[in-house]
Order: structure tokens, then C-alpha cells, then sequence
């Protein structure tokens, strides 16, 4: 038999995520791929996979897991998440050895909303248009082109070799700060006011929030003369459309390829992990950047994607901590007095 990851227990969304399906926009398919691209690629990287090859992508989602048939080195990133192996807690962002008959527990995250646990090979699934990305509404990818279920079997390479485990430092949400875009192209179909609104004041995500797009809820944002209507055209992930209602729609992976509402603006691509990390009721302030920071940004997230496996360090054991800390350093004489 093949080595399986069993999913024994499953609560919130799950699906089997790569680098993405490029290539056929002008076909009306979206590329999918990871929400966190920076978390998909950590978790890869730890147990020795290249950054974009296949993984579990957890949304708002705990999950109880086996393996069958054999052992594997795993590693989750992303969303912070308590994470337990036979009732034991393991850190995020290091690899470990899950074996047959042990039990690997992941909680819904403490904050945050998307966590990539990788598994050294990846996933056997099949390839559909280069990709074994799930894209759920053209039922493409996955698992039979389906979200994952409590029961379901995913088909392991699975091998974990005696090299020692590593780990990465943790990756922040850095949710604090304002969400950059740049603004158009239909950003003239918005008045002052609406441009202000946009950039001057909160928004929160809403309720209706998934892998296609958040829609946020706040003031609404006033569109200009030519109204709510355009013909329609592309969109881009991060694509910020404004609709009638004039409530915001920021577009992600399994967005549709094009749309007929104006586009105010552009989350730039280095912030889009940013605001998928977002919950909905929490709070997104946009910040417009010119072209030349967004194309900066991009390459500076591209390259700390790229030095991620020169950045990992071996798991140390407690009793090497113990041996490195400087246990002394706070001693003192206990019969002199203090001043």
C-alpha cells in the first residue's frame, strides 16, 4: 500500500495547494495557489520540497491527521496554530518525523487565518493543466477536484531521511500596518471623495470572505459621474473592484478573470498574504504606493522566498539549549548585600 495522510478529524476549510496554474487567464481560469505564498513556501522548505510544490492549506481550520503505510517529515507555517504530536506540542515553522500510529493535531489558529502544512515529496494527486492546485468553483486540482473532507486519504510520497531537523524563524502576519496598493486603472470613475474614503478611513472584512475575495464593510465609497458600470474587463489578484454599493471587493487566488465593476485600485502583490491573514471583523486601512515600491516590494518578497533554505538552522535538543545558555549570568553572591 502507499503511504496515505489520513485526515481523522477536519474543522473549517482545507485543500491541496501548489505554486499555482499559470497560464490560461485569457481561458476565464485563475491561477489558485496559496493565500500566504510566503507560509506555502516556508512549510516546503523545512521538510526539503521546493517552495511551490503541493501542500495542505489550512483556512480557519483545525485537523487531526495519520499517516499509513510509512513515515514523513512535516512542517506547518502561516497562521499561528497550536500544533500537537501524541498530545506533545510541537513548534511551528521546524520540520518533525510523523510515523504510523501517531497522531499529528493541528488547532484553528490563535490569529490569522491561513496555515500551509507541507509533507516531505508533496502530494500524489493528480496534475490538471500543470498544476495540482485545487481551483474549487472549475472543480480542477485537489482531490478530485474538491475541497477536503474528515475521512479523506491523500495519496503520500512520503519518505523521511535521518537528516536533522531545522527550523526557520516565524513568520509575522504583519497585519498592523496599512495595506499598499496602487491606485486605478479606473480609479477616475471615483470622486474625491470617493478616493478619500478609500484612503482615509477603516474598513473591516466581512462575513461573505473566501479564496475568490473579500468584501469589506464601511463607509461607501462614492463613484464619479460615469457611474458603477464599465465594460468588462481583467482583473488581477488584488484587484479592488467597487460595485454599487459602494463597499469594496479585494480580489484573491480563485478570483474570476474578468469583472464589470471599476477598479479603484491594486493590493500590490508583496501585501496580499497581509490581507488574506485578515479575519472577518478586523480592521484594513489602504495606502497608495506609486508603481516604481510596488515592483521593489515584489522583488524583495521573491528574494526572501528564494534565501529561505539558506536561512534554516538545526532544531536544536534541550539539552544542547540548556548547554548554550548562559545560565549564570544572572547569579550572585547570596551573602553579599545589595545596595
Amino acid at each position: 500500500m502507499s503511504a496515505r495522510l489520513h485526515l481523522t478529524r477536519l474543522t473549517g476549510a482545507a485543500s491541496i495547494q501548489d505554486g499555482g496554474r499559470r497560464g490560461y487567464l485569457r481561458f476565464g481560469l485563475s491561477a489558485s495557489g496559496p493565500m500566504d505564498p510566503l507560509a506555502h513556501a516556508a512549510a516546503n522548505v523545512l521538510v526539503g520540497n521546493a517552495p511551490d510544490a503541493a501542500a495542505l492549506e489550512l483556512g480557519l481550520a483545525g485537523a487531526s491527521l495519520r499517516i499509513e503505510g510509512g513515515a514523513a517529515r512535516l512542517a506547518l507555517a502561516g497562521a499561528p496554530s497550536g500544533l500537537r504530536l501524541d498530545g506533545e506540542p510541537v513548534a511551528a515553522h521546524r520540520s518533525f518525523i510523523l510515523r504510523e500510529g501517531s497522531e499529528l493535531t493541528v488547532e484553528r489558529p490563535r490569529e490569522g487565518v491561513f496555515a500551509t502544512l507541507a509533507v516531505s515529496g508533496g502530494f500524489t494527486v493528480r496534475s490538471v493543466m500543470g498544476s495540482r492546485a485545487l481551483h474549487q468553483r472549475a472543480a480542477l486540482g485537489g482531490l478530485d477536484g474538491r475541497a477536503l473532507r474528515e475521512g479523506d486519504r491523500l495519496p503520500l510520497i512520503a519518505f523521511a531521511t535521518g537528516e536533522a531537523e531545522t527550523c526557520l524563524d516565524a513568520i509575522a502576519l504583519e497585519r498592523e500596518a496599512p495595506i499598499r496598493v496602487v491606485l486605478g486603472p479606473q480609479d477616475d470613475h471615483f470622486s474625491q471623495a470617493g478616493l478619500a474614503t478609500f484612503l482615509g478611513r477603516a474598513f473591516t472584512v466581512s462575513n461573505r470572505a473566501d479564496r475568490m475575495g473579500y468584501q469589506l464593510d464601511g463607509p461607501e465609497i462614492a463613484h464619479g459621474p460615469t457611474g458603477f458600470n464599465i465594460v468588462s474587463d481583467a482583473t488581477v489578484a488584488g484587484s479592488v473592484q467597487v460595485p454599487g454599493s459602494g463597499r469594496p471587493i479585494v480580489l484573491l487566488a480563485d478570483r474570476q478573470t474578468t469583472g464589470g465593476y471599476p477598479k479603484i485600485a491594486t493590493v500590490i502583490s508583496a501585501d496580499l498574504r497581509r490581507i488574506a491573514q485578515c479575519r472577518p471583523g478586523e480592521t484594513v486601512r489602504f495606502e497608495a504606493v506609486d508603481l516604481a515600491t510596488a515592483t521593489r516590494l515584489a522583488r524583495e518578497q521573491a528574494a526572501r522566498i528564494a534565501e529561505l533554505s539558506a536561512r534554516l538552522r538545526p532544531v536544536e535538543s534541550e539539552a544542547e539549549r540548556l548547554m548554550t545558555a548562559n545560565l549564570a549570568g544572572a547569579a550572585v553572591d547570596a551573602l553579599r548585600a545589595e545596595d
